[in-house]
């Protein structure tokens, strides 16, 4: 029977037994009390089963209170010296066999009173001279406690080495500076907490700091060890910026040999084809032909081809499929296949380029008649947006422009072309919208961080608006209908394809004018979904439709074109066989979901450098303005930051959604005003951590 006043240890807290009976009552340290410290640790009085504690002593323990004192290493009277503790455990270790917890007392303490009976409970619990039980001690090893000393030295040292640093990062904090090489392994945990690898952060937690990405962002602004080039969006949606490292099959470019079965490729070097993009594009993976018999219109959208060589399930299609899509970020590109295969596949790279091509057969109304898919061989000419609109200006007006030099196929001819598939591209536009497409137009504009910014505190920012070419919108109509024709193509054939669908949303019976027309359309959009098997897009007024342009950027085209090719192969006799649904719907929703993943880290991103940009305006602001004055309250002063026209396009709360044009950044503001006003805003302040920026009505 458990004797009264006993000392006992429950829950490797000290504890002294009250009563006795059915149920044993103790009082005991709280969790986390100093037990071995100064003074005792709060108490509380629990009732336990006789099975929860072990009796150390059994008393008299007047109470708790007597254990105070014991210090980490004992010196004390009633504790023992270091030399006792040692000379006990030799005396045990060469007995080789357990003794019980008293007499570790007796032997290290001299006598088995409650402080004693703890003090060597304390030594048992702390493992380095003794492991087992109390009532079975057993002395460890000469090896072991060499061992054990020195992983306790080691754990001393670097916590007193954690101390120094945390006092290094405070002092940086307040506007010194850290070591990298020394102080880097430190602010591990804080990086991964940055990257959103991680929900915790001791350091983050010793400074009382809140354990976010975003606070952890911060610290490492202020401390210095990050500068404002560290972009840590990716890493959060699990994307990293590293190129591929897959290899893929070479392949002649003057042959029609391929890995994926003997095709043979059309030579249609003979067309004027344009492959027309943004200036900054370095993967054109696109080109446009068109040639007109009688009321009908032959369009050719030649696609690049790296499904020729790429097989479903290699290394590069499996990594293409981790990768989801290109990641396209303000400080650079992270391609999706390897470099080489992009300045291999890539249109207009090399005198003559191997492509997919759609040919699709349009009637007077614009409508497909009839698709055909088949390798080619083209000649690609590169063009920027602006060069064509350009060229079908100049060719509208009798101009002869450039020259047969600058084009293959001669700037009138050129320029004849594309005035023809602008016009194309108008009537396919009115063609949806009389289907019930929906068209939005918001600003863009091209980010880039490239080069030293301001004081070296990361890349510079600029930041481009992208002009509303006419051109680029013939592009994007070629494009669309490349994916209608494929999409009809793949349903004939009841083939498992990645179809994009989307449902109907629910539009205002009058839509607003303007940008906030547009703002108030999207907004009743519905998320577009991948399929394998075809439904109606209703945002593209399209009753079928898929992506297969741009195969060298998006995983699910570089499927759609391994399917095609697996098809075309099977009609043609060869030993080919597509995908069957099940196993296109694992590689559409891998692939996707990658995709979704590049394109939040893309959004986020941009908001970064666009954060990153405005402090910089707002700093810029800064320098230019007057002093402030001695008589200003704190933090007021006369900070003046750079103004903007923005446009209110809904209201919220009390003030007004806008989007500033410039910018292309959609926000809010106080200012209450009606739906496409025109207001001047004044930056007030950013959070680079957030990506965030406040904006405030011109006064």
């Amino acid at each position: 029977m458990i004797p009264l006043n006993s000392l006992a240890v429950y829950k490797g807290r000290p504890a002294l037994v009250t009563e006795t009976g059915e149920k044993i009552t103790i009082t005991a340290e709280t969790p986390g009390g100093p037990g071995t410290a100064g003074t005792p640790g709060k108490t509380e009085t629990l009732k336990v089963r006789e099975k929860d504690i072990t009796v150390l002593h059994p008393g008299p323990l007047r109470s708790l209170a007597e254990l105070a004192g014991i210090p980490a290493e004992p010196s004390a009277e009633g504790s023992g010296t270091a030399e006792d503790v040692r000379g006990a455990w030799e005396l045990i270790e060469s007995g080789g066999v357990p003794v019980p917890l008293h007499e570790l007392a007796e032997l290290a303490y001299g006598s088995f009173t409650p402080r004693a009976a703890w003090a060597a409970w304390l030594l048992l619990a702390e493992g380095l001279y003794f492991t087992g039980t109390a009532a079975a001690v057993t002395a460890r090893s000469a090896g072991e406690v060499q061992a054990a000393e020195e992983k306790r030295q080691d754990r001393l040292r670097e916590n007193r080495d954690r101390e120094a640093f945390l006092d290094r990062l405070k002092a940086a904090l307040r506007g010194g500076g850290l070591d990298p090489a020394l102080d880097g392994r430190f602010l591990q945990d804080v990086e991964a907490l940055a990257f959103g690898q991680t929900g915790k952060s001791r350091t983050m937690k010793e400074l009382g700091r809140t354990e976010t990405p975003q606070e952890a962002h911060r610290l490492l602004l202020e401390c210095g060890y990050w500068d404002r080039g560290v972009n840590p969006h990716p890493r959060r949606f699990g994307v990293l910026p590293a190129p591929p490292q897959s290899a893929v099959p070479s392949i002649d470019t003057d042959t029609a040999e391929e890995v994926n079965g003997a095709l043979p490729r059309r030579d249609l070097t003979f067309l004027p084809a344009f492959a027309v993009d943004s200036p900054w594009s370095a993967d054109p993976d696109d080109a446009v032909s068109l040639e007109t018999e009688g009321d009908l219109r032959v369009l050719y959208v030649h696609i690049a081809d790296p499904a020729s060589v790429i097989e479903p399930g290699s290394p590069a299609d499996l990594e293409a499929r981790s990768r989801g899509a290109t990641l396209y970020l303000p400080e650079g590109t992270w391609y999706m296949l390897p470099e080489k295969a992009l300045s291999r596949f890539a249109l207009g790279l090399h005198p003559v380029s191997s492509a997919l091509t759609f040919q699709l057969t349009l009637d007077k109304n614009g409508r497909i008649r009839d698709t055909h898919i088949f390798p080619s061989r083209v000649r690609v000419t590169r063009l920027s947006y602006e060069e064509a609109d350009r060229l079908a200006a100049e060719s509208g007006a009798g101009e002869s422009g450039g020259g047969a030099a600058e084009n293959p196929a001669g700037t009138v001819s050129a320029g004849t072309v594309l005035r023809e598939l602008f016009a194309l591209a108008g009537a396919n536009l009115e063609r949806r919208l009389n289907a019930g497409a929906v068209n939005i137009e918001l600003p863009e504009v091209h980010l880039t961080a490239r080069g030293p910014g301001a004081g070296g505190s990361g890349p510079r920012v600029t930041i481009e608006p992208v002009t509303a070419y006419t051109s680029a919108a013939m592009v994007r109509e070629c494009m669309l209908l490349a994916g209608e024709a494929a999409a009809a193509w793949a349903n004939r054939r009841q083939l498992p394809f990645p179809y994009i669908v989307q449902e109907t949303g629910d539009l205002p019976a009058q839509p607003l004018p303007g940008l906030a027309g547009s703002c108030q359309l999207r907004r009743c959009m519905r998320p577009r979904s991948v399929s394998a098997r075809p439904g109606c897009h209703w945002a593209l007024g399209l009753e079928g439709y898929t992506q297969v342009t741009s195969p060298l950027r998006r995983y699910t085209d570089l499927l759609a074109h391994e399917q095609i090719r697996a098809c075309l192969r099977n009609e043609a006799g060869l030993d080919a066989e597509p995908l069957g649904e099940e196993e296109i719907l694992l590689r559409l929703a891998a692939g996707d979901a990658a995709a979704q993943a590049v394109t939040q880290a893309e959004r986020s991103s941009k908001a970064h450098w666009l954060a990153v940009y405005l402090e910089d305006r707002l700093a810029a602001a800064d320098r230019k303005a007057p002093p402030v004055s001695r008589d200003a309250p704190a933090g007021e002063g006369t900070r003046e930051g750079p103004v903007w026209d923005a446009v209110v396009v809904d209201k919220r709360g009390n003030g007004s959604g806008i989007i500033i044009p410039e910018l292309a950044l959609e926000t809010q503001t106080g200012f209450a005003g009606a739906p496409n006003d025109i207001i001047r805003v004044r930056l007030k302040s950013v959070r680079i951590p957030e990506a965030e920026a406040v904006f405030v009505p011109e006064k």
